[in-house]
């Protein structure tokens, strides 16, 4: 196919032929098995090489050494049995043309010591990395060697497996850990003068080279400019870039700006919704054209269009669409069939990076299919079976994902929602400005249930007769929940829920207590929109940290507001009741650690969250009239076969609920309900 299209265009690197300009960059979903990318680690980039990629970078940061133990599910590149397990996902992407490379790394002090084999953690200096917080001893002579003869034998891993190339990771990690004067207080050879900050990445290059021959592709992901008083400046990174570039020793540079140490730092160099799209795009253009060397970035670049234009303008060589490819992994593919307006959007919701981070794997808040290609198909197949007549109830997130599932299978789908738009909480969510992405997940759920023929009647508060006068095969409940109050000894008619807030239904009084125990986005949203009314805000959790159900990063935005508003947070405690003292409220506050501790506030309005109640007074109404009394097989919704027990032989229809019409849990929760449940009608 002949294109005019910047983003299709191939590229050449060294011997490698890139199909088109987009790559999804190196980093860890957290899908390994003992440190090996087993079926689940092949299949999610086999996904993306399926969807048309030219290039997928595997591994955040696969480990070289035994004292660098995985922080977030890293490879084990240091160990021989990777190579079988590495050129499976390599063979696999290569049927798709797809190139495959790693990022391969000793991680510093980017790690704890009580993980694996519990070796101490090292760095160029003893300087604490905060998000880790490990205290690293100083790397001595005979750890360089045995370190540097580790990349060596990793590289040859790598190549060995087939792999079309590697690249360094040389930002908050060891090898970027000399380059820093914030990290590098060294007074050897290894200290001081940029030539010697540079001298260790110089033995791995030439160890390395030595290794692996010039002609396998040999790169390097490294910051360029550490964006904060003590770190490396622009100009020491740029000219770093410069001898890279001019060493022989490596084919290019993926460029990175800021600094990875906590989590504030993090969301610069990684932003999360209501932050800059493609922060640092000029700035790796600006590199590009210092270096005059293949280039490539990815920061926040989640539409076509600014990828478009990096390429375009010769901001970059090549394009990395990550977090984009974690919710589409077929974005290429959709845009060489003229079908861009069908990609799923990235809404920057960071929930995959987020859940990384906290201990988990990568999962996308609104692609249940990601990291589950084994069970669950990206592209939805029709269904073999006879053509059911299913409704709906309720558009929100999970509602409008089962609709969009059966529809392409190919059943006749009818949607009612109660209220005049769709979206239920996801839409609540967005009321908060900095949030407002989050409609992306009803949008694109619209417009694909426009272009399958769904209808969606709104203003319909579904009774039982409405949805029987549709003769239904299927009914899914998707109703959602209510909010409900936490436990109060006495006032739950004084208090105002997070729902009225975030609605805009109650205006924030002027001075505030808001008591979350719940420890997720709808808490905290409703917070952040009292803080910014000027409202004088307590926020009371009885957790021992706040908001757990929210990762690190998104976590940043919110304590930003928080502490330019003067928020007060407190922490430990619980909210016991609430009774009126004149014009004012009195919230009784307790302790699950001190029984006879108690306090007050005395505040103008009290705020709640504790998550939801379900909304199932239709469900249970239906439930007796149904085939399978509402009852779900859960061994084979997981295991496969027919999940709808017969209990009812004069039923009509089949009956179940998704989402928080069963019990308060998240976005990704009532989607990946509405994926593999529409997937078994």
């Amino acid at each position: 196919m002949t294109t005019s299209d910047p983003l299709l265009q191939p590229y050449q690197l060294k011997h490698l032929t890139l199909k088109n300009r987009v790559m999804s960059t190196s980093h860890e979903p957290a899908y390994s098995e003992e440190g090996m990318p087993k079926k689940r680690y092949r299949l999610y980039h086999a996904e993306k090489a399926k969807g048309g990629m030219a290039l997928t970078m595997t591994a955040g940061s696969a480990i070289v050494s035994r004292d660098s133990p995985a922080a977030f599910g890293n490879l084990h590149v240091y160990d021989d049995r990777i190579v079988p397990w590495l050129k499976d996902l390599t063979d696999a992407c290569h049927e798709h043309d797809c190139k495959v490379m790693i990022q391969i790394t000793h991680l510093g002090r980017r790690t704890g010591w009580n993980k694996a084999d519990w070796l101490p953690v090292l760095s160029a200096s003893p300087v604490r990395e905060p998000a880790h917080r490990a205290f690293p001893k100083t790397i001595e002579d005979w750890d360089i060697e045995r370190i540097v003869a580790d990349y060596a034998a990793a590289a040859q891993r790598c190549q060995a497996a087939g792999l079309d190339g590697i690249e360094f990771e040389a930002y908050g990690h060891l090898m970027d850990g000399f380059w820093s004067p914030a990290t590098n207080q060294r007074d050897d050879d290894f200290g001081g003068s940029l030539d010697n900050r540079l001298r260790f990445t110089g033995m791995v290059l030439e160890a390395v080279r030595a290794a692996v021959g010039e002609k396998f592709v040999v790169g390097i992901r490294m910051v360029a400019d550490e964006d904060f008083e003590k770190g490396l400046s622009k100009q020491e990174g740029v000219e770093i870039a410069r001898r890279l570039a001019g060493s022989g020793k490596v084919d290019f540079l993926n460029i990175i700006r800021g600094s990875i140490e906590t989590d504030a730092a993090l969301t610069k160099v990684i932003p999360v919704t209501g932050m800059r799209s493609s922060p640092h795009l000029d700035f790796a253009g600006e590199v590009r054209a210092a270096t005059k060397f293949p280039t490539f970035h990815a920061a926040r670049i989640s539409d076509v269009a600014t990828a478009r234009h990096a390429i375009a303008t010769g901001k970059l060589d090549m394009v990395g669409m990550t977090r984009a490819h974690i919710a589409d992994p077929h974005i290429v593919r959709k845009v060489m069939e003229g079908r861009e307006h069908e990609i799923r959007p990235c809404v920057g919701a960071t929930y995959c990076l987020d859940r990384i981070y906290e201990g988990g794997e990568a999962l996308c808040i609104h692609n249940a299919a990601t990291g589950r290609e084994a069970d669950i198909p990206h592209i939805i197949p029709r269904t073999e079976g006879p053509k059911r007549n299913v409704v709906v109830v309720g558009a929100g997130a999970g509602g409008l994902e089962t609709a969009r599932v059966a529809a392409e299978r190919g059943h006749q789908v009818t949607v009612l929602e109660a209220s005049s738009q769709a979206g239920g909480q996801v839409r609540l969510a967005t009321q908060n400005p900095r949030r407002k992405e989050l409609i992306g997940i009803i949008d694109w759920r619209l417009a694909e249930l426009d272009r399958l023929g769904v209808e969606i009647r709104y203003d319909t508060w579904a009774e039982k007769d409405d949805v029987l006068a549709l003769s239904p095969d299927v009914v899914v409940v998707a109703t959602g929940g209510l909010p409900q109050n936490p436990p109060l000894a006495a006032g739950d008619n004084l208090v105002t829920s997070s729902w009225d807030i975030m609605a805009g239904s109650v205006k924030p009084a002027e001075n505030v207590l808001l008591y979350d125990d719940n420890g997720g986005h709808q808490g905290m949203g409703a917070a952040e929109l009292i803080a910014n009314s000027g409202a004088k805000l307590e926020l009371v959790s009885p957790e021992r940290f706040f908001a757990p159900e929210m990762g690190g990063m998104n976590h940043v935005p919110y304590m930003r507001a928080f502490q330019e508003k003067g928020v007060t947070i407190t922490i430990n405690t619980r909210l016991r009741s609430v009774r009126r003292e004149g014009n004012q409220l009195v919230a009784e506050l307790g302790s699950d650690f001190a029984d006879g501790w108690r306090g007050e506030r005395r505040v103008d309005q009290v705020v709640v969250e504790h998550g939801t109640l379900p909304l199932d007074d239709l469900y249970l109404a239906l439930k007796p009239l149904s085939k399978n009394g509402g009852a779900v097989d859960y061994e084979r919704l997981v295991n496969g076969g027919d999940i709808f027990p017969a209990r009812n032989p004069h039923g009509g229809f089949v009956l179940f609920r998704i989402g928080d019409a069963v019990a308060s849990r998240n976005i990704h929760a009532a989607i990946y309900d509405g994926i593999r449940f529409g997937l078994r009608i």
